[in-house]
């Protein structure tokens, strides 16, 4: 029986394009809810991280990293979308909208190249992102998607 910071997380490697998709549908969801904590649960204790040009190690990393971020990324929503996937490995391109503290409105685009452990919890995020400012008005990210809603990112 795998103890409850290892609680397997389906669906399993190796993903077709069916498990693919889901697991990036659930990556989304949880990175909506903005809770660090549950999100970390998605990883292995001794996940790796490349976050733009900072390295996360770890599942307490995790939190903190992800905790310093959405305090700093205010009205965060996001969107991802498969990319291409084989065995325990998925590629994701993604973008989302939030605010800094000053009222200034951004649109990050970004891939990430996700490697699974054989339980479904992720052992290694490779995130490259830019930034955009925008303004409020040209907003096309609010909160999460509605359930049904399989649209691609918005161009």
């Amino acid at each position: 029986m795998s103890s409850p910071t290892e609680e397997p997380r389906p669906p399993f490697p190796p993903f077709d394009a069916d498990s693919a998709a889901k697991k990036v549908r659930a990556a989304e969801n949880a990175w909506n809810t903005r809770d660090p904590e549950k999100v970390a649960l998605a990883y292995t204790v001794d996940t790796v991280w490349r976050n733009r040009s900072e390295w996360v190690r770890g599942r307490d990393e995790v939190v903190a990293f992800l905790t310093r971020k959405w305090e700093r990324e205010q009205e965060y929503a996001l969107r991802k979308s498969l990319w291409a996937f084989a065995g325990n490995r998925i590629a994701v391109r993604f973008q989302y909208e939030c605010r800094d503290a000053d009222g200034q409105w951004w649109r990050c685009y970004g891939n990430e190249n996700w490697e699974f452990a054989d339980n479904g919890l992720m052992r290694r995020r490779e995130a490259s992102i830019n930034d955009l400012r925008i303004d409020e008005a040209d907003r096309r990210i609010v909160g999460s998607r509605d359930e049904g809603d399989e649209s691609d990112l918005p161009v």
